[in-house]
C-alpha cells in the first residue's frame, strides 16, 4: 500500500514539475536563507543559467548589482507580506540588462519550510518575439528578391560569356583574344558573386552532432589563421545534448561570425573572443515555441557595430569595412535560418555579442 502511494505521489510530483517547466513565467523558490531550492525552465532561460548551477546558490549570486534585488527579497521575508515590482532592472552575470515584472510571495509553513516564491516575467519577451518574427520575415523577403534578381542577372550573363567564347574562335589575332578572355573572366566573377549572394543552396545533410566539436574546430582554424595571436576562450556547458545539423554548413556559419570579429579588431593580438554555450528552455523563434534550444554566444572586444548599421547587419552587401563584401553575416544568418534557428547581435564598443539559437530534437527537451 505504501509503495503504491509513493509511486502515485512521485508521478504527481513529476507531473507538477512538467507543468511548471511549461509555464512562460519564471518561477523560483528560495529558502529562508535566500538560497535557491527550485527553478523552472523559464526562469533558467530568463536568467541565462541552469538549474544545476543555481541550486543551493544565494540569491545575490544570480545577478550583478544585487542590492535592490536583495532588499526586496529580505523585505518580504521580514514582513511576511507579498511584494510586486513592475519593470525592475536586473543585470545578469553575462552583463546583459533585462527588465522584469517581479512578484515575491512568502511561503508559510513550519520553521523549516518558510521561504519565498519568486515569479519573474520578462517584459521585453513579447517585444523580442515580435522583433524576431519581423526579422525572419524581412530576411525571407530579401532572399526572395535576391533569388529573382540573380535569375535576371545570370541569364544574360551566360549569353555574354557564350558570345565571348564564340568570338574568341573567330578572331585571327591572338592578341585580340585577350579581350575576350577578360570578358569571360569578369562574367565568371559576376556569376560567382551572385552565387555567393544566394548563399548555400544545397540540401541540408542533417545528422546528430556535438556543437562543441564545431566550435572547437572553428577556434582551431582561427588560431591557425592568426598564428596563435588572437585570444579565444571557451565556456561550454557539457550537459548540452547533441542536436540535428549540417556539420559543414554550421561550421561555415560560425566561421563567418568569428572572422567578422577578427577583421573588426585593430590587430590579431588585440582580438579576444569568447565562445559560450548554454541550453535555453521555452524559447520562441519567429512564431514557433521550442521546448529546448541551444544558445551559442560569440563575444568579442572589438570596436562594435555602428548603431545605424545594427538593424541591417545581416542584409547582403552591408559592411562597415572598405574591403568587405557584406556577405559573411548574411550567409551565416541564412544557414542558421535553414536549421530553424536565428542569429541576433547586440553591440557596444568593446563588447559585441552574436547569439546563435538552434532548436534541438523534441526527444532532448
Amino acid at each position: 500500500m505504501n509503495r503504491a502511494f509513493r509511486a502515485k505521489h512521485e508521478t504527481r510530483m513529476k507531473h507538477n514539475l512538467d507543468i511548471l517547466d511549461n509555464l512562460c513565467a519564471g518561477i523560483m523558490v528560495l529558502d529562508k536563507a535566500l538560497c535557491v531550492t527550485a527553478l523552472n525552465a523559464s526562469a533558467q532561460a530568463l536568467l541565462e543559467t541552469s538549474e544545476s548551477r543555481c541550486i543551493g546558490l544565494h540569491a545575490r549570486k544570480l545577478v550583478l548589482h544585487s542590492k535592490e534585488w536583495l532588499a526586496d527579497l529580505e523585505q518580504v521575508l521580514a514582513n511576511n507580506s507579498p511584494l510586486a515590482r513592475r519593470s525592475m532592472s536586473l543585470v545578469l552575470l553575462s552583463g546583459q540588462d533585462i527588465h522584469v515584472d517581479l512578484i515575491i510571495t512568502p511561503l508559510t509553513g513550519n520553521s523549516d519550510e518558510t521561504g519565498l516564491l519568486v515569479e519573474l516575467q520578462g517584459v521585453d519577451r513579447l517585444l523580442k518575439i515580435s522583433r524576431d518574427e519581423n526579422l525572419l520575415h524581412a530576411q525571407e523577403t530579401t532572399r526572395a528578391a535576391i533569388r529573382g534578381l540573380a535569375h535576371e542577372i545570370k541569364n544574360p550573363l551566360g549569353g555574354v560569356r557564350g558570345a565571348a567564347q564564340l568570338l574568341a574562335r573567330e578572331l585571327p589575332d591572338e592578341h585580340l583574344a585577350e579581350y575576350t578572355r577578360v570578358i569571360i573572366r569578369e562574367a565568371d566573377r559576376l556569376r560567382d558573386l551572385v552565387d555567393r549572394l544566394l548563399g548555400p543552396n544545397q540540401q541540408l545533410n542533417l545528422q546528430q552532432l556535438n556543437i562543441h566539436e564545431i566550435l572547437e574546430h572553428v577556434r582551431n582554424l582561427i588560431v591557425a589563421e592568426t598564428g596563435n595571436r588572437a585570444t579565444i576562450t571557451g565556456d561550454y556547458d557539457p550537459s548540452l545534448p547533441e542536436l540535428p545539423g549540417d556539420r559543414t554548413q554550421l561550421t561555415q556559419a560560425v566561421l563567418n561570425i568569428m572572422r567578422n570579429a577578427l577583421q573588426a579588431a585593430e590587430t590579431p593580438d588585440s582580438c579576444k573572443i569568447t565562445l559560450r554555450s548554454r541550453p535555453q528552455r521555452q524559447f520562441t523563434i519567429g512564431n514557433k515555441r521550442h521546448r529546448l534550444v541551444c544558445k551559442i554566444d560569440i563575444i568579442d572586444n572589438g570596436p562594435g557595430v555602428p548603431e545605424e548599421m545594427l538593424h541591417a547587419i545581416f542584409a547582403p552587401m552591408v559592411t562597415g569595412r572598405p574591403d568587405g563584401t557584406g556577405l559573411g553575416l548574411s550567409i551565416a544568418q541564412s544557414i542558421i535560418n535553414r536549421h530553424g534557428g536565428l542569429v541576433e547581435c547586440e553591440s557596444n564598443p568593446g563588447h559585441t555579442r552574436f547569439t546563435i539559437y538552434l532548436p534541438m530534437d523534441e526527444q532532448n527537451a
